[in-house]
């Protein structure tokens, strides 16, 4: 039996029709955008109990679960924007805007993945579901409404990079310090104006509705107040964190942590800054920087 056209088999086009559809879908998961859910990691490391078994485990779950909730939302996002996306010069190449998935199909499995997501969440108890159960309605939130309104936006995407942190932490069952809490709150918005700058910039104000109430001089200002209290706040949390060796090293960070900000800046400056979630990857300097701020904070926290 052949196709319409008569030039191959019907069975290796409709192969060849479920492997585009599945790759489309695996694309519109956004894995890429995983990596900020390694925010996970930064209460229990703070802690001391990230290396423990039990620790180590019930982090990893969480993290799990935020990436399953996280493509699920990522899925129901395309899905309803995916006629405004197709107008857009970049958006438009994503799965759902390309017609590569069905619009039905991208929210049918965006649900899918939301409700397992919370289910994993459960594997770590009751707390963990709850956190994201509240991260899946914040985004929902964000993508039917809080992205159409200015100001907004930024402190929705920012919400969102705190719960993340919050995920961790109640997984484990550690308390968090209120300083953690502002450093984090701070970074997230320090990004995503950084981000809002890059497609500005690169898009203009047709990309994003909430664009146009914006210039280039109002998201430089919140980036300059948001990485000044953050270098602020990250000092006196680590200062509280451990005393000894631990607090040696942990002042030490102090200086890695700024030259992360400053290359941060530098790069948003020069018009890198629309998709922060590959910086990271694709500057060395940064790279190189933020490694070791890690193995600082690392050694301090376990050095007593």
């Amino acid at each position: 039996m052949t196709s319409v056209d008569g030039l191959r088999p019907a069975p290796v086009a409709r192969r060849s029709q479920a492997a585009a559809l599945l790759g489309g879908l695996v694309r519109a998961c956004r894995p890429k955008q995983w990596v900020k859910n390694v925010l996970v990691v930064a209460a229990p490391g703070a802690a001391g109990v990230l290396l423990t078994p039990r620790g180590g485990l019930l982090t990893a779950v969480a993290f799990a679960a935020l990436c399953l909730a996280a493509s699920g939302t990522y899925l129901i996002n395309d899905a309803a924007d995916a006629e405004a996306d197709r107008a857009h010069p970049v958006k438009r190449l994503r799965p759902v805007a390309a017609g590569l998935v069905p619009v039905r199909a991208a929210a049918a499995l965006g649900v899918l993945l939301v409700l397992g997501g919370i289910a994993a969440g459960l594997l770590a108890g009751p707390g963990p579901a709850a956190v994201v159960g509240g991260y899946v309605a914040l985004t929902t939130a964000y993508t039917f409404r809080l992205k159409h309104l200015a100001v907004l936006d930024l402190l929705g995407v920012a919400a969102g990079f705190v719960i993340r942190a919050v995920a961790g932490a109640v997984a484990v069952g550690v308390p968090i310090s209120i300083w953690f809490y502002v450093v984090v709150s701070l970074g997230s918005l320090f990004v995503v104006a950084g981000k809002r700058a890059g497609e500005l910039r690169h898009a203009g104000t047709g990309s994003r509705a909430t664009l146009t109430a914006y210039s280039a001089g109002y998201l430089g200002h919140v980036q300059a107040m948001s990485s000044g209290a953050m270098i602020v706040t990250y000092s006196l949390w680590v200062f509280q964190l451990h005393d000894g060796v631990g607090l040696a090293l942990l002042s030490l960070s102090i200086v890695p942590f700024i030259a992360v900000v400053l290359r941060y800046a530098l790069l948003v400056d020069n018009g890198h800054g629309e998709a922060p979630e590959e910086l990271l990857f694709r500057d060395r300097q940064l790279l190189i920087t933020g490694l070791v701020l890690v193995g600082l904070l690392v050694a301090g926290t376990y050095a007593n």
